[in-house]
């Protein structure tokens, strides 16, 4: 990365892209904050897959959850902040997974050991090899069927959600 020291800020890259663009289309007067305020609305106006609340509701009664993300979604905004106990972005955490930072501060947070933690994710490298890393068990959520490219694989794989509940389970047997 030509900076890498905001490489891990999803908010100051997409202002910086923002601001690019409008140099480039010679706009002389433009303000990125508002430009931002507009792309964020926009960002965070996501629908969750079907199966998403109704899991996260059944799995935040018996478990503690937590997200980790290297992204600038708002949970609140999305509605799902009441499930978590708490959210670390990279942008807080000064790194994106796969470091080991954030993983390191969510088992802080949790009060709890790497191998005691589930991390859940969609992105292979990010979330499986970050987590695994961290000596974390790991589920790889795989809703189109990929491939997986190589490296060792999750500890499980889901497509959906809704079949979280029951890996854990199993492996609490």
């Amino acid at each position: 990365a030509t900076c890498p020291e905001i490489a891990h800020d999803r908010t100051r890259l997409r202002k910086e892209a923002l601001w690019l663009a409008a140099r480039r289309a010679d706009y002389v007067e433009f303000d990125v904050e508002s430009a931002f305020a507009v792309f964020f609305i926009a960002r965070n106006a996501v629908e969750p897959f079907a199966d998403v609340q109704p899991a996260l509701e059944r799995l935040a009664r018996r478990y503690t959850l937590a997200s980790l993300s290297n992204g600038n979604a708002d949970l609140r905004l999305i509605g799902l902040h009441n499930l978590f106990a708490f959210s670390l972005n990279a942008i807080d955490v000064g790194a994106a997974k796969p470091a080991p930072l954030m993983f390191e501060q969510a088992c802080q947070r949790l009060a709890a050991r790497p191998e005691q933690v589930v991390h859940v994710g969609d992105d292979p490298e990010h979330d499986v090899f970050g987590a695994a890393q961290a000596g974390f068990r790991t589920v790889w959520v795989n809703r189109t069927g990929r491939a997986w490219l190589g490296g060792q694989p999750a500890d499980a794989e889901i497509t959906a959600l809704a079949e979280l509940e029951q890996v854990l389970m199993r492996w609490e047997r």
